[in-house]
């Protein structure tokens, strides 16, 4: 099983809105067949692996490292008639898929077909890996990153706004790398304003070359003051960008947007500002199943205020800044006791570059 996760984690950000799943066969001993789910529309793991095995899938078995599907709404053909077809003697499954469409269904047509099905190998591993997925389905909000570079003492700007570069440019890549697997990537309109960003994924600067999946960038802009000439605005045939305002915004902003390709979306409000749970929602019926949160300190208080952050990740200079009217990571007012502060789970510290690079859950 723990090929078969391997062989699931090379569809890592390709694949979305469907899982990561990988498969094996296995006859005396030896892996006759392989296979991993390479994205939307495309056959799924167990039958890239039972093709390749072909008649030796006969009395074998099969690791899957999420329960076969047996559902007829998608673009591909139900797993379970194939894997019953092929002949296999046993099925070995890492976890069953939440699911509403599939959850469970798949183990007991598999049982009822005579096939002997082993279920939670190696569980608590393939839950990690779709983590965003299995977010995704069960709640139908996308698995929210907050994503920040910062000096030490937790500045992201200095009091003038400054903040180009205070990481290194290995961490800067490394940043461009989780844009690349993420469905979104959501900053304020500040930071558009101030900056200018492109926020696409790309693998090199030097030549410019994009990933080959971008991410949906959305711009929370209440009042509509991002202007159609900004980087974020232009070429949507590569890169769409949904505009996220209020009722507040003038008709006569949203024109020249919508002319230049980008779509404005109003959402309701919270404190005069877009809601962020509206906000998810909206993108959670979209099929968005991750946004990668890039705002300033405003929308990284806002979003943590929500309880909407499910994963932090910090890219830490080895800098000092000082300062009480330098930007902070989070804005808005501090807690009053210690006690209100927010605890990460299952931290994890790298080093990149001259940079660490800090992570936890919440």
């Amino acid at each position: 099983m723990t090929l078969a996760l391997r062989l699931a984690a090379k569809g890592r950000g390709k694949t979305s809105p469907n899982p990561m799943v990988g498969a094996l066969v296995v006859k005396n001993g030896r892996i006759v067949g392989r296979g991993y789910h390479h994205g939307p529309g495309q056959p799924h793991a167990e039958i890239l692996a039972l093709m390749q095995a072909g008649p030796r899938a006969k009395g074998a078995t099969l690791y899957v490292t999420l329960e076969p599907c047996c559902h007829l709404l998608k673009r591909t053909p139900p797993c379970v008639p194939t894997v019953i077809q092929s002949g296999v003697r046993q099925v070995v499954v890492a976890m069953a898929d939440p699911n509403p469409s599939v959850k469970g269904r798949g183990i007991v047509a598999l049982r009822r077909a005579g096939i002997t099905v082993t279920t939670a190998v190696a569980q608590e591993e393939a839950a990690q890996l779709n983590r965003t997925y299995l977010h995704w389905v069960t709640t139908g909000r996308p698995y929210v990153i907050l994503k920040a570079g910062m000096t030490l003492d937790g500045k992201v700007a200095t009091a003038k706004g400054e903040s180009r570069w205070i990481t290194g440019p290995r961490a800067r890549q490394d940043a461009h790398r989780l844009r690349s697997q993420t469905d979104a990537v959501v900053v304020g309109v500040g930071t558009v304003l101030k900056d200018n960003p492109t926020l696409t994924a790309r693998l090199s600067d030097r030549p410019l070359k994009l990933a080959p999946r971008q991410p949906l960038r959305v711009v929370l802009d209440s009042r509509l003051r991002t202007p159609p000439t900004a980087t974020v605005c232009a070429k949507q045939d590569r890169t769409k960008t949904l505009i996220v305002t209020t009722s507040r915004a003038s008709q006569s902003r949203r024109r020249p947007l919508e002319r230049a390709g980008v779509e404005v979306v109003s959402l309701s409000t919270k404190n005069g500002r877009v809601s962020l749970p509206a906000l998810m929602t909206m993108l959670g019926k979209r099929g968005v199943t991750s946004v990668l949160i890039e705002g300033g300190s405003t929308v990284n208080a806002a979003a943590l205020r929500a309880k909407l952050v499910n994963h932090v990740v910090l890219y830490l200079a080895p800098t000092l800044m000082g300062g009480q009217d330098a930007k902070a990571v989070i804005g808005d007012r501090s807690p009053k006791r210690l006690a209100q502060a927010l605890t990460l789970r299952h931290v994890t510290v790298r080093r990149i570059g001259k940079d660490l690079v800090v992570e936890g859950d919440l």
